[in-house]
């Protein structure tokens, strides 16, 4: 079946269970998504030629223009011929801090002239663990490996890359190590036989204390509630494991080493909710982690625990993997639902909430990798187990990726509450004996604190308290005499170039700071003065309380945690969570 064969068969149906608009959809389809359809020519020939869109256009009576529209927005889409040799180097903090300049200045000196090979600064590839991190014909790799794939890749190819999975079981796992899907899904199918209820599943869940883990820290047992709660008879659930974010790989882990707790923690929220579908959003850099799901997915459907008699209760529930087609902003849970509806993947003004009208503008459960994960472990062990884990008057276990100048960038799974010095000593300390001279501890979206602060409990509420967030798992750490505003700035790059660019005060506002910190680096001196303070402290005002979604919300907020930091403060301001409980503007 073509493409667009496979895209027309599944049009009556969306069409059926599509609603209405609250936003204006003016131009806007209502599905399906060309996406998969757009995936899957580039997978086949590598680019989109203008003939294939042109057929598709014809084949599903959509709009050429509509079509262009989707295309120039994401920038995995290709609209010119592959090179031989497609060269990607990261260029954000967790590679900058790992000498990333000098080797991409390397790389750029041997192949910058080579007609064979496009080399192409990207944004973080999601392996900061092996920082610098690149990719050759998405193939994820160290630097220090391009040159062997280069040369594979002008021979027989690359080949594909296996997932990075740990060889000892996670503390959190409650299957025996080596057990396959007949010994594991014991809550899911505990639900499905009626031994368990979908109010015993809320309760516990509740009981637990369990929240968001992707960042907002919304309460999880509250959220499904809700969904579960709508009337609609067509209900969604989508797990968001499109972690983009500087810094952040805890989820890319999870799901190579957990992909039975990720999909039973889904498969459960969906039959609680009334959800006979369910996504798995995966960013198209996971390539490896998307094959250990879909082999996983695949055992499921062969043992009958999905299907359209799941575990034989006559209900149907099935799984889908939908590949990004890239973008930062695809974390936001709005921008993401308007990418699988085959949109652009701009936010949508809130409210109302996926909750209530999200994919095809039905009610939509949504969680992160990480908060899907959690579900099963402590249906299985209990809230009051969950609730014991953590350290002081925290809850449950806590997945960290720790990077920067760390002796051994990794994730970590350690009882929530653990302090940031205490994460750090577990990654083997600050490279060379240095001491640290400032941490981010919740990604690229947190703000900064400094070495005095290194006792904080990492929690929600602490680091909230502390001017900063838990964010997306994130530890980023700088050792002392790293420069903090070039740092920071490199962090305002980022959310620079990942602004979809919808609202003007996170698009321009974004621009403006990071022109004036460049220009001021440039020079050779960090320090600003009292008139360049004043215009960033204004620009990150306007961005935080008029941008859409909380990429232009939060995207000023470590620069300024770093003036503050300059003035021998703690962070400059408290952190706000980000609009909408998405998991944060990522996740």
């Amino acid at each position: 079946m073509s493409e667009a064969t496979n895209v027309t068969a599944r049009a009556e149906a969306v069409r059926a269970r599509w609603v209405p608009g609250v936003e204006g959809r003016a131009g806007k389809f209502p599905g399906p998504s060309l996406i998969p359809a757009l995936n899957a020519i580039q997978a086949r020939l590598g680019w989109l030629p203008r003939e294939e869109l042109e057929e598709l256009a014809r084949e599903v009576r959509r709009p050429r223009y509509e079509i262009e529209g989707i295309v120039s927005f994401y920038p995995h889409f290709r609209t010119t011929p592959p090179p031989k040799v497609a060269l990607h180097v990261c260029h954000d903090l967790s590679c900058w801090l790992r000498g990333g300049e000098d080797r991409i200045a390397a790389v750029r000196a041997r192949y910058g002239e080579d007609t064979d090979v496009e080399l192409v600064e990207v944004s973080c590839l999601g392996r900061c663990d092996v920082a610098p991190a690149a990719d050759v014909n998405e193939h994820p790799a160290p630097v220090s490996d391009v040159d062997e794939l280069v040369a594979a890749a002008r021979g027989d190819g690359v080949g594909e890359a296996a997932a990075a999975r740990r060889t000892d079981p996670w503390p959190n796992d409650p299957y025996p190590s080596g057990t396959g899907i007949g010994e594991r899904y014991r809550s899911l199918r505990a639900l499905l036989s009626g031994e368990l209820s979908a109010q015993e599943v809320v309760a516990t869940l509740s009981d637990s204390g369990l929240r968001g883990m992707g960042g907002a820290g919304f309460p999880t047992g509250k959220k499904w509630e809700l969904v579960a709660g709508t009337g609609d008879r067509v209900k969604y659930a989508i797990c968001n494991a499109d972690e983009s974010e500087p810094g952040t790989f805890k989820d890319r882990q999870i799901l190579a080493d957990q992909p039975h707790l990720v999909l039973e923690g889904l498969l459960l929220g969906m039959a609680v909710v009334g959800a006979e579908q369910g996504y798995v959003f995966i960013r198209h850099e996971y390539g490896p982690e998307e094959r250990v799901l879909r082999k996983e997915i695949e055992a499921l459907r062969d043992a009958g625990v999905i299907g359209p008699d799941a575990g034989g209760s006559g209900l149907r529930l099935d799984l889908e993997i939908f590949v990004s087609p890239g973008g930062y902003i695809l974390g936001e849970e709005t921008a993401l639902l308007e990418c699988m509806e085959g949109h652009r993947g701009e936010p949508r003004n809130k409210p109302p909430f996926p909750g209530n009208y999200g994919l095809h503008g039905r009610p939509t459960l949504i969680n992160s990798v990480e908060t899907f994960a959690d579900v099963p472990v402590i249906l299985q062990r209990g809230a009051d187990w969950w609730g014991g884990q953590g350290l002081g008057d925290s809850v449950g276990w806590k997945f960290f990726a720790v990077s920067g100048h760390v002796v051994n960038p990794g994730v970590y799974c350690v009882p929530m509450g653990t302090t940031v010095r205490a994460l750090i000593d577990l990654a083997g300390g600050v490279e060379d004996g240095k001491a640290v001279g400032a941490v981010q501890p919740g990604g690229a979206s947190s703000n900064f604190i400094g070495p005095d602060q290194l006792d904080l409990a990492l929690d929600f509420g602490t680091l909230a308290k502390a001017g900063t967030m838990l964010g997306s798992g994130a530890l980023v750490v700088m050792a002392e005499g790293t420069d903090l505003l070039a740092a920071a700035t490199n962090v305002l790059r980022f959310f620079r170039n990942e602004s979809c660019g919808k609202c003007v005060p996170c698009r321009v506002g974004s621009t403006k700071a990071h022109t004036l910190l460049r220009d001021q680096l440039d020079t050779g001196d960090s320090a600003l003065d009292d008139g360049q303070r004043a215009q960033v402290l204004r620009l990150e005002e306007a961005m935080r309380k008029t941008s859409i979604c909380g990429l232009g919300q939060v995207a000023l907020g470590p620069v300024v945690s770093v003036l503050g930091l300059d003035k021998g403060g703690a962070a400059a301001r408290s952190q706000p969570r980000p609009d909408g409980a998405a998991e944060q503007p990522n996740r």
